[in-house]
């Protein structure tokens, strides 16, 4: 008979067990917690009354399906409910051990529980067989990068011990002596250039490349021949004071 039926909710956890129980006639309360051993699930069996009017569930977790191989060993009907298809109320935000057994038991008496496939033996043997050879395969890529670390270290070590000590010339340190002097050799004065470069201030950068300063042309016409002076004048597009003078030179010959 269906109302001789009670239903009990397991909030199953590694340690504890929370333990409620609604019966037929719509009374749903808790009955506490128990510890997870198979002793204590088999007084909590006999405590509950006959075997053949108790129907237990509870959720599909990292327990496993001991719980389940225990229950059934002694002629209790157990399901292994999916928790993510277990119904949740709106505003109910508040999760405890104790309320979610309640839930349980009302919504497996209610028939809004969806249970799960349960593997027997011989699959639960095979899917232990796979995890604990991926466990071996992840232990042996672990070892060998850490034998392709080591041995390329004492090669490195090798390669060193034949070598020698490296040589240094005098006057020159190990690392860094010539590496700030290269931006010196470029002039950033140009408006372009949001820095300058200051031998005393360090470089810091200008925000576009540095250009090479031009190379004036050697020999004795560079300086000396008025000629070639006027020409470098002429093509040279004129500054401010210099088209000032200009201006006010004009102004005094007329």
């Amino acid at each position: 008979m269906k109302k001789d039926i009670r239903f009990i909710g397991l909030d199953v956890h590694a340690e504890t067990i929370a333990v409620a129980v609604a019966e037929a006639s719509g009374e749903v309360r808790s009955l506490g917690v128990i510890p997870n051993r198979p002793e204590s699930v088999k007084r909590l069996v006999k405590k509950l009354g006959p075997t053949g009017s108790l129907r237990i569930c509870y959720e599909a977790g990292p327990c496993g399906y001991v719980l389940y191989w225990q229950l059934t060993e002694l002629g209790v009907h157990c399901d292994v409910v999916a928790p993510t298809l277990v119904p949740v109320k709106a505003g109910d935000r508040i999760k405890t051990d104790r309320r979610d057994a309640l839930k349980l038991a009302r919504s497996y008496r209610s028939g809004d529980l969806t249970p799960v496939w349960v593997p027997d033996a011989e699959h639960e043997a095979l899917r232990d067989l796979v995890r604990a050879r991926e466990a071996a395969k992840k232990d042996q890529l672990r070892a060998i990068g850490c034998r392709s670390f080591c041995c390329g270290a004492d090669c490195e070590r090798r390669r060193r011990s034949r070598r020698g000590p490296r040589s240094i010339s005098p006057g020159r340190r190990r690392c860094g002596s010539n590496k700030p002097r290269w931006p010196r050799r470029y002039s950033t004065t140009s408006p372009r250039s949001s820095t300058r470069t200051s031998a005393s201030s360090g470089w810091s950068g200008p925000s576009t490349r540095p250009s090479r300063p031009r190379r004036r042309p050697s020999g004795p016409s560079s300086k000396g021949c008025k000629h070639c002076a006027a020409s470098r004048a002429s093509r040279r597009p004129p500054s401010w004071p210099s088209s000032v003078r200009s201006v006010a030179s004009a102004g005094r010959s007329s």
